[in-house]
């Protein structure tokens, strides 16, 4: 096989409670690239389209993931890259993640998986770095591993699997401004109180504690964020008015996917989640501010080949 064809998966990070540790996967959208063998050495991009992106490797967070993975192997030969962006970038839903997420995992389908996937995730992360400017992984790891992940730990990388409850649905509302992850992570403060931390935890050890356990009533319990939020929101416009509403359409919790300006919920069922989906349109609609809206289930398989 010379050519493969994947759909990346845009991914949901922080998950409120889990800042740079949780994230989920969704089906509803993500990114196509077309990744080939080619005689000459080195990575190249040779298309993209959807979003005015940067061409060469280092600048480009496919080229730079794909770098790092070619640079530990042997080859006599190359590998080009197009890229299909659907994932606006600064979306807050893993635009950059998709990217290099998606290069490493088409040339290492094409060279017949010598990598498994936390290898995989290792090398996106120098691609993640470059968009965000610090090496993280709650975005890679839910596009590459699929459902929920959360991140044990960077050195070394263990990342781990959470199961997801049959009947969880996601609605997310992208505001159409941008909001780069660097300058988000600029207005978090470097201390925080005791006493938020111990209630960050909690909600953190209650949340994967209730996806386990298909308990949709502690997970609408733990959504809840004391740290991120109340700075990153500022960000965000009508931020307080979508979540006030989608919690009164029934949504299980709702908040900051990533590093923003999108708005995630969670809820039980896809009925309410088009409830929440109507909720929050109802708002935006009367801002001026153009928008998008994907309703997802949760996606438990990943990245895949198309």
């Amino acid at each position: 096989m010379n050519e493969i064809k994947i759909f990346s998966p845009a991914t949901v990070a922080n998950v409120s409670c889990g800042f740079d540790v949780l994230g989920f996967c969704l089906d509803s959208v993500g990114d196509d690239m077309v990744i080939r063998k080619i005689e000459k050495k080195g990575i190249y991009i040779s298309k993209i389209e959807g979003f005015d992106l940067p061409y060469e490797t280092e600048l480009n967070v496919a080229g730079v993931s794909a770098l790092a993975m070619y640079n530990s192997l042997d080859l006599d030969f190359g590998f080009e890259i197009e890229i299909y962006k659907k994932i606006k970038p600064g979306s807050g839903i893993g635009s950059s993640a998709a990217s290099a997420v998606g290069s490493v995992f088409g040339m290492n389908e094409l060279l017949g998986r010598p990598y498994n996937k936390t290898q995989l995730t290792e090398f996106a992360i120098k691609g993640e770095a470059l968009a965000s400017k610090c090496e993280h992984a709650d975005n890679l790891a839910p596009a590459l591993f699929g459902g929920f992940t959360l991140v044990k730990s960077l050195k070394p990388l263990e990342i781990l699997q959470i199961p997801s409850p049959d009947d969880l649905f996601a609605t997310i509302i992208h505001p159409q401004i941008e909001i780069k992850t660097s300058e988000s992570r600029a207005v978090l403060p470097n201390q925080v109180a005791l006493s938020d931390a111990i209630t960050q935890w909690s909600n953190l050890g209650s949340l994967v504690h209730a996806l386990h356990t298909s308990d949709y009533n502690l997970i609408k319990n733990s959504l809840h964020d004391v740290i991120i939020e109340p700075h990153r929101s500022k960000l965000i416009p009508h931020y307080e008015e979508v979540k006030k509403v989608v919690l009164k359409a029934g949504a299980l919790g709702a908040g900051i996917s990533g590093s923003g300006p999108s708005i995630f919920s969670l809820c039980k069922g896809i009925e309410m989640a088009k409830n929440v989906e109507d909720a929050m349109r109802n708002v935006y609609a009367k801002t001026g501010i153009e928008f998008d809206i994907h309703v997802s289930k949760i996606n438990i398989e990943g990245i895949k080949i198309k």
